[in-house]
């Protein structure tokens, strides 16, 4: 069987994915062949790991190709293929860390910690004004759009700090929220939007809910930036009718040097750093060691996801 990883692993992460694949298995490394030489590999492949580009699969996959393990929680970009193989995502392994960074996000927002540590650097000492300043997160009532692992782990947290929270879900029947409309309606009595969809959602979070946002409430984004019309948020927080923002991810990444959200003090960019956790890539590659053995059993594979329905 021949495996063609597409990832970008260190030496040390390749050694180890290679003592656990079994005798037959034949590994190509993407990261130790020269550029040109590349697809003509990928080409060979009867199992894949990882997020090829979408126009190597522009003419069809590879005619042997068994499985597809996608190496991250989101696949918007491969959208609308139509594979007849099995194909996984990371599913909820990144949950946790992103659902962190968004509630870390929003205690930094409201005890004012970004500007603390500037002040810091400064060796400048504010104290008593500052005091005066914070709130807290304790209590805000929330809504999280998406209602998959990333927004559960997200409610999860703030139950902690006896948040309200509401989920924005079309087809979740336990979510309290289900369409625009109904999110519209809410947005007036929310302290706190936490937007967790997947990139299959673009333009869902608009200019009109943007618009019916609480003055003085708070915006945070980790599922993908094409969800958020950007403009639109950026005249919002420009007029002072937003708090701020936690943006984990942009409709543009890297973020351009010229974006004016880089230099709002009310906003906090984690530049897609939110799924970071210790050891990320050994927890992918024990995901395909596992999947490659439910492959060769004839198992149900974890993680299954349909790329002609973006879920």
């Amino acid at each position: 069987m021949q495996l063609f990883v597409y990832s970008d692993f260190s030496e040390t992460e390749c050694l180890a994915l290679q003592r656990q694949l079994p005798a037959d298995v034949a590994v190509t490394f993407r990261t130790a062949l020269p550029p040109e030489q590349q697809r003509a590999a990928f080409q060979q492949a009867e199992v894949l790991l990882g997020n090829v580009p979408r126009a190597w699969l522009a003419k069809g996959p590879p005619p042997q190709l068994r499985f597809w393990q996608i190496e991250s929680a989101g696949f918007h970009q491969y959208e609308g293929l139509e594979l007849s193989f099995p194909v996984t995502n990371m599913g909820d392994f990144y949950a946790w860390p992103c659902a962190e960074t968004m509630v870390g996000g929003l205690m930094a927002h409201y005890r004012h910690l970004p500007e603390l540590a500037m002040l810091q650097s400064r060796k400048q000492w504010a104290g008593d004004p500052i005091r005066a300043t914070l709130g807290l997160l304790r209590g805000k009532r929330v809504i999280i759009l998406g209602s998959g692992t990333i927004g559960q782990a997200v409610r999860q947290q703030l139950t902690g700090f006896d948040c309200h929270v509401h989920f924005l879900a079309r087809t979740d029947p336990q979510a309290q929220l289900h369409s625009k409309e109904e999110l519209q309606a809410a947005l007036p009595d929310t302290d706190i939007v936490v937007n967790c969809l997947p990139g299959s959602a673009k333009g869902f979070f608009s200019a009109e809910l943007i618009g019916a946002m609480k003055a003085g409430s708070v915006y945070a984004s980790v599922g993908r930036g094409n969800t958020t019309d950007e403009p639109a948020l950026i005249a919002a927080l420009q007029a002072g009718r937003l708090g701020g923002a936690v943006l984990d991810v942009t409709s543009q990444e890297p973020l351009p040097p010229e974006n004016p959200l880089w230099a709002m003090p009310h906003v906090l960019l984690t530049q897609h750093t939110g799924g970071g956790q210790p050891h990320e890539n050994d927890g992918k590659i024990a995901l395909f060691v596992r999947n490659l053995h439910h492959l060769r059993q004839g198992q149900e594979l974890e993680n299954q996801v349909k790329l002609e329905r973006g879920y």
